[in-house]
């Protein structure tokens, strides 16, 4: 299937070199065999694939490609200084794309700097826009679907909901016994697995990661390198509370949720609040990488205990207020408070299922899939 980024990194790759990251199987791969179609001839080398490695540790690769791939070299010792130098010294025309399932900072080994050298992308899983131009469903069904089997290509595009379950049951397997081991120690791998489990019992909800470590018996410090990693690999993300000092934004706790909406719990309510949160986060990702606008993604909470599920910033100013309900249309009213408060702010209230939408003095109360739909742009 076509995604939203397709055309944008190919108008890129005539300009620098590209680097693409995003979760493990969220389509990285596709989209660079996509790309590859348009160039002839075009060449994929992976550093996990020991034939590829070796051509990629004796720069051996094919001078004539036009578009050369190069997938999960963060790995490679040294690799921000030799991708410099390949970058640097690539035959005349020659487009690069480099590929990886892990955030490159986290793979920071030498001070070598490649600024100036490149364009940053994230893909993210599937979102309602790209399925509706996929499959023809409405954005209220487009996201139906996705709540159900979140918007990782294997299993949303899988035949029925046995297939993307067993599917996911293999993908959550295989991230805790081979991508987290990465970073850390074997007997760590069941203390890891169970703070997973209890953040998909968690989604939406402000995050103690003292209460968490008390019930694993592990320290704190732990625990938030346990989540430090599980953000270096795209499994979770975490969202902070809105504060003009950032500083003190980041000392509250931050609500976390997954790129794969699949693995929360199956709730309707956490489910859709997942799957905003991973559709807003591409949205405020995209307008970084297309528009090279600083749009944050954050929550509203106050000492009373008022809550705003989701607030856009950009240029250090509030511009959306986002609220969720699956099917509740009365008014929130915290996001009618706020509304008033930041009062060039879009207040929206989305509902999943939603009869008719309506304006509440500054609260547009819309329909979910809708809304959703016209993100990214």
């Amino acid at each position: 299937m076509n995604r939203i980024l397709d055309d944008l990194i190919a108008t890129d790759l005539e300009r620098k070199l590209v680097i693409l990251t995003g979760p493990r199987q969220v389509g990285k791969t596709t989209l660079a065999r996509s790309l590859m179609s348009r160039y002839t001839p075009a060449q994929y080398l992976n550093w996990d694939i020991a034939d590829d490695r070796a051509i990629l540790q004796r720069a051996s690769w094919d001078r004539r490609s036009r578009l050369l791939v190069m997938d999960e070299i963060h790995k490679m010792p040294g690799w921000k200084a030799w991708l410099k130098g390949v970058a640097d010294g690539r035959e005349p025309q020659q487009a690069l794309l480099v590929t990886g399932s892990a955030r490159m900072d986290t793979f920071r080994q030498s001070g070598e700097s490649l600024a100036g050298r490149y364009f940053a992308w994230h893909l993210h899983p599937i979102g309602v826009r790209e399925w509706c131009e996929h499959s023809g469903a409405t954005p209220t069904d487009a996201l139906r679907h996705l709540m159900r089997r979140g918007g990782f290509p294997e299993a949303c595009l899988a035949t029925s909901d046995e297939l993307a379950d067993r599917w996911r049951t293999q993908y959550y397997t295989d991230l805790v016994r081979e991508d987290v081991l990465e970073f850390s120690r074997l007997h760590e791998i069941t203390a890891m697995r169970l703070f997973l489990d209890m953040l998909r019992a968690r989604v939406g909800s402000p995050l103690s990661l003292a209460s968490m470590a008390r019930d694993l018996a592990v320290s704190p410090n732990t625990l938030k390198r346990y989540l430090d990693i599980l953000q270096a690999l795209f499994i979770v993300f975490a969202v902070q509370p809105w504060h003009r000092n950032v500083g003190r934004a980041l000392l509250q706790a931050p609500k976390v949720y997954f790129f794969d909406t699949g693995l929360v719990r199956d709730e309707p309510g956490a489910r859709l609040e997942n799957a905003v949160a991973a559709m807003l986060l591409q949205h405020a990702q995209f307008r970084r990488d297309a528009r090279g606008r600083e749009t944050g993604l954050h929550y509203i909470r106050t000492k009373d205990g008022a809550e705003v599920d989701f607030a856009l910033s950009e240029g250090g100013e509030l511009t959306q207020l986002v609220e969720c309900k699956y099917t509740d249309a009365a008014l929130h009213r915290p996001l009618a408070r706020f509304a008033g408060q930041f009062a060039t702010t879009e207040a929206v209230q989305l509902v999943a299922e939603l009869r008719q939408e309506e304006q509440r003095g500054p609260v547009a109360i819309r329909r979910a899939g809708d809304w959703l739909a016209g993100l990214c742009t």
